[in-house]
């Protein structure tokens, strides 16, 4: 058996079914793979043996460059993001309606086969039959794979080789290269026009934030995610994207009693414990938004709810420069535009 460590149901499916997103620990390895370094914008030559060294610190090897990839789909955005297309995917992929979950990102959900449509679905008999050369997942915590299903995971790792990328406890920044240098390793022209032009978007859409926060002191945040019966309040800590938003100079609250490095959770009738001036409110489909919480008086009565100042939070981000410079564009307009209501 692969020797990665799955994480028990409870608390990793608790996370995926709405709670605010972080991680507890420290990635295991940030070099990079050994494919060739990101900046040179050489593609892979499939012909040749291919390694990439994960964030587990894990080696996974092939005689030629992977050309099946299966993964989480949020990994399966990044990847397409940077040109590389997967041809299986597992995790919120299609909504109720049949519209492209937010996780999907700019990915053709009608192209892939969807393994699994929600926490512990993966069809591993399908997985079998697309003779995968790859799975790759993101990581909340070193040596758990994201969305693999804890009962299954013996013979889902036993038909290919894995990756896991490390999201959390880190700037948002650090998986983003990972990313790149997976993608580059599996064949993507990091020089070609369209990832250069995401790069530079992102580039100036951080330093966007970074004005917006200093011509707009004061402006509090809190990160936050809602269920039927309690309200979570996310430390900024444990998320790659919000560590960055306060690097950035954002004031993101940190909540005061947070349960494992994660966030800390709060009944509604305590929703209102910490004053925010923007609420960054998680957007994932398992996690109740705005139009859902008019029975819940409490958030009502939120002043930054008062104030329409509510900005959709995207807290399992896509970890590639197209995907972020949207999120840094859309906080730095909230930022600049908001009035200090508590």
């Amino acid at each position: 058996m692969n020797s990665s460590r799955i994480l028990p149901t409870s608390r990793r499916g608790f996370l995926a079914a709405g709670g605010a997103l972080g991680a507890g620990a420290l990635l295991t390895a940030c070099g990079s793979g050994s494919g060739s370094s990101p900046d040179d914008g050489a593609a892979a030559d499939t012909t040749d043996a291919w390694t990439f060294t994960d964030d587990r610190g894990e080696t996974a090897s092939a005689d030629s460059v992977p050309s099946t990839i299966v993964a989480f789909v949020g990994s399966a955005a990044v990847l397409h993001d940077f040109g590389i297309e997967c041809a299986g995917v597992f995790g919120p992929t299609v909504r109720g309606d049949g519209e492209p979950d937010v996780q999907a990102g700019d990915i053709d959900v009608d192209k892939v086969t969807v393994l699994g449509n929600a926490w512990g679905e993966f069809n591993v008999e399908e997985y079998v039959l697309l003779e995968p050369d790859l799975l790759v997942t993101n990581m909340f915590d070193p040596q758990s794979l994201w969305y693999v299903p804890e009962d299954s995971a013996e013979k889902i790792l036993a038909q290919a080789p894995s990756v896991g990328i490390g999201v959390a406890s880190t700037t948002l920044t650090a998986p983003i290269q990972r990313y790149a240098e997976l993608a580059e390793s599996l064949g993507a022209d990091l020089s070609a026009g369209p990832v250069t032009e995401a790069r530079q978007r992102f580039e100036e859409a951080s330093e966007n934030l970074r004005r917006a926060a200093r011509d707009n002191p004061g402006i509090t945040v809190l990160a936050a995610s809602a269920s039927p019966d309690l309200f979570y309040a996310s430390d900024p800590a444990a998320s790659a994207d919000l560590t960055y938003f306060t690097e950035l100079g954002v004031d993101i609250i940190t909540p005061e009693d947070v349960e494992g490095g994660y966030f800390e959770s709060l009944s509604w009738e305590n929703a209102d414990r910490y004053d925010a001036d923007v609420i960054l409110l998680d957007n994932r489909s398992s996690a109740l938004q705005p139009s859902d919480l008019g029975d819940k008086p409490t958030w009502g009565r939120l002043a930054a709810v008062e104030a329409g100042q509510i900005v959709p939070w995207h807290s399992e981000p896509r970890y590639s420069w197209a995907g972020c410079a949207p999120l840094l564009e859309e906080l730095a307009e909230a930022i600049r535009d908001a009035r200090k209501v508590s």
